[in-house]
Formats: C-alpha cells, sequence, structure tokens
C-alpha cells in the first residue's frame, strides 16, 4: 500500500484562475501568482514524496487534460504523473480523484495550490497524521479545507463527503469534519493555514513571497 499525493489544480492561464485577485493585481499578475503557488505546491510534494520514500508517488490531477496546450508553460517533476480531471462541480471531481486512487489500494492526500504555507514540512506532517488516522484535515481560516486525506480502506464512504456540500463557504470545514465523525473514521484536524483567494488575503503571504519577486 502507498501513499498518494495530489496535487490538485488548474492550469494557470489569464482569466481563468484567481480572477477575484484581478482587482488587486491585474489579470497578469493573478496569473503570475496562481503560477508561483502551483510552482511552491509542486514542488512541496516533490520534496515530501522523496522524504516518504518509495512508499509514496506525486500526481498533478489537472484541469485541462494534461495533453492541452494550457499546461505548456509548467514545469513539473520528472516523478510526477498527471491525470485530467472530471467535469462536473468540485466535489464531483474531488471525489473521482480520491475514487480512482483509492480504487488501486492507495491512501490519499489531496490538496489545493491556493496555500503558499502548505510546504513540505507540513505535507509530511499530514502524512504522519494519516498512517495513525483513516483521515487528516487542514482547514484553513475562512472556514474551508486546503487539504483532505483518506485511508484506501474508507473508499466506501468518500463520496458522502463530496455530495451536496455548500462548496465556498466559511461551513465546508465543520461539515466535512462532522461527516467524517458521524461515518465512525478517526480523523486528526491540523491547525488552520490561510489560503489566497480575494485581495484582503494577499496580507498572509509568507514574507518571502513579495510583489516584485514572485507577482510582478
Amino acid at each position: 500500500m502507498s501513499l498518494r499525493l495530489i496535487v490538485f489544480a488548474k492550469a494557470p492561464v489569464t482569466g481563468k484562475v484567481k480572477t477575484r485577485l484581478i482587482p488587486a493585481l491585474g489579470a497578469r499578475g493573478a496569473t503570475d501568482l496562481a503560477h508561483a503557488m502551483l510552482a511552491s505546491t509542486l514542488a512541496a510534494a516533490q520534496t515530501a514524496a522523496a522524504e516518504l520514500g518509495e512508499s509514496a508517488c506525486m500526481e498533478l490531477c489537472g484541469s485541462p487534460e494534461p495533453a492541452h496546450v494550457d499546461w505548456s508553460d509548467v514545469v513539473l517533476p520528472g516523478t510526477c504523473r498527471q491525470t485530467a480531471q472530471i467535469e462536473g462541480d468540485l466535489g464531483e471531481r474531488m471525489a473521482h480523484a480520491f475514487d480512482q486512487a483509492m480504487a488501486q489500494g492507495d491512501d490519499v492526500l489531496l490538496f489545493g495550490t491556493d496555500g503558499p504555507e502548505l510546504d513540505a514540512k507540513r505535507l509530511l506532517v499530514a502524512a504522519r497524521a494519516l498512517s495513525r488516522h483513516d483521515a487528516v484535515l487542514q482547514p484553513v481560516t475562512d472556514g474551508g479545507y486546503l487539504l483532505l486525506g483518506l485511508r484506501a480502506h474508507a473508499r466506501q464512504h468518500a463520496s458522502v463527503l463530496f455530495t451536496a456540500m455548500p462548496w465556498s463557504t466559511d461551513q465546508v470545514a465543520a461539515l466535512t469534519l462532522r461527516r467524517l465523525q458521524e461515518l465512525g473514521l478517526s480523523v486528526e484536524v491540523l491547525p488552520s493555514l490561510h489560503d489566497i483567494d480575494v485581495p484582503a488575503d494577499l496580507v498572509n503571504l509568507p514574507p518571502n513571497w513579495t510583489r516584485s519577486s514572485v507577482i510582478l
């Protein structure tokens, strides 16, 4: 049994990513930030997978499909496999990504690219938490979550976590935790991090992520 670290992301294409940041950063600046956060997350996943050893692998589950030209300027680690997100809402797409990996007997950590604080060290913390529990949840301060981990044996329950979920609201993390507990799954909740979605969130970029070096 192995652990699959799945980076769940859209290709960083102007006008399609981080659109709520355009008033603050401009269309190009928002795209550059999305590109930087994707690169940072991929690097963190690569480092964590290497630290975890042969039992771990990493995957980019992306939209659009891997061969699409939108991914042409994204440099992937050589060890990174690519899969495509299916059509559907966020819950349907996440459920499919989990199911495909868990069907192969893999435990899964699935995470987005909106939280630059989610570095390799924190991914390793999440991986170790998942080795002790059925699930691990990494909430963010706006009430959502940045990372969800599930053991392969929880596959039969996974769809419940993504169905009729009020995505993009402050209820998502709490409701996901409640559903995990109602399923009788043990879960470790990690300390909340910040994600970067709207202009007010830009103050939460790590100190080394300056406008000059990352955004412009």
